[in-house]
């Protein structure tokens, strides 16, 4: 299933760093960056998430909030944070429900070997919940700059 801009984005209940579950629609009246990434503390995803690190205060007065997800584990999404500082989030999509829900669990293929992983893409999501933009061309160092376009 394929998500397009100006679709309801898909609910989801899901753990974040801290164990705690939070949902969607907790998120009812506030912009979400909702970003997938593949993997914590590989060079491209420590780049994005320290981009939207140095650039979390210009995300704030534009009214967003910063969800960052993957598919690692709570631990490994709290060690990430402490080390490079992040001031937001990180969703713990172990299960991929999310990443299916959101169509970003994708067979990949790197020196001829094929593998599932994530499709690094952000989703842009309104107050009302709905789709309000995608991005599937990442670029890693100036992630803001895409968003705040």
């Amino acid at each position: 299933m394929s998500l397009e801009v100006g679709q309801k984005a898909p609910e989801f209940e899901a753990k974040i760093e801290t164990g705690e579950t939070i949902k969607l629609s907790d998120y009812l009246g506030k912009k979400v960056v909702l970003y997938f990434y593949p993997k914590d503390a590989t060079p491209g995803c420590t780049a994005q998430a320290c981009n939207l690190r140095d650039n979390y205060e210009a995300l704030q007065k534009a009214g967003y909030i910063v969800l960052g997800i993957s598919s690692d584990a709570e631990k490994s999404h709290v060690k990430f944070i402490e080390k490079q500082s992040l001031p937001f989030s990180l969703i713990a999509d172990t299960d991929l429900k999310v990443h299916e829900a959101y169509g970003t669990w994708v067979e990949k293929s790197m020196y001829g070997r094929k593998y599932m992983g994530t499709a690094r893409t952000t989703f842009i999501i309104d107050e009302k919940g709905m789709i309000a933009e995608i991005i599937e061309k990442v670029n890693t160092k100036d992630h803001t700059a895409q968003i705040l376009k």
